[in-house]
């Protein structure tokens, strides 16, 4: 993502944390644009390292693993469950109402793709799940895939 472009989101999610009441402060802000820098997904001690070269910092995991707690709670970052590791939201400058998230995930070169699943497709998915006598805890998805690019230079 370009500086310019950092630069709108950081501003706009700023914006989204002030209309809820929650304070993006210059650390999160950093952790922020972090993921919004990297090309795959990170994992906290990921972030340390790249928050302690970019911003010249040092900072713990632990507090990391807070401020992506945070970032989480506010629609800013999303976990991927299956990797144990964060990406930005592809969709913090998006002003329409979002969709439940897909993750397509390269298992090649770990590169992500955050799509919305059609909420029928949620509805059957929860239905499905609730006459197996199970409850549908979480709705996010995370498929494993090869991406376009991965798959020509594969040929």
């Amino acid at each position: 993502m370009k500086a310019s472009q950092i630069r709108q989101t950081l501003s706009v999610a700023e914006q989204a944390c002030r209309s809820s009441g929650a304070r993006l402060t210059e650390k999160r802000k950093n952790v922020l644009t972090v993921l919004l820098r990297s090309k795959t997904p990170l994992s906290a001690y990921e972030i340390a390292e790249h928050y302690n070269s970019d911003v010249g910092d040092s900072i713990p995991a632990m507090s990391v693993y807070r401020m992506l707690d945070f970032l989480v709670t506010e629609n800013l970052v999303h976990k991927l469950n299956s990797e144990n590791k964060y990406l930005a939201c592809a969709h913090i400058t998006c002003d329409h109402s979002h969709q439940t998230p897909q993750f397509l995930i390269c298992n090649r070169c770990s590169k992500v793709r955050e799509i919305g699943i059609r909420p029928e497709v949620i509805t059957a998915l929860r239905d499905t799940v609730e006459s197996a006598g199970f409850h549908l805890q979480t709705s996010q998805l995370e498929l494993d895939c090869v991406c376009d690019e991965c798959s020509r230079d594969a040929a």
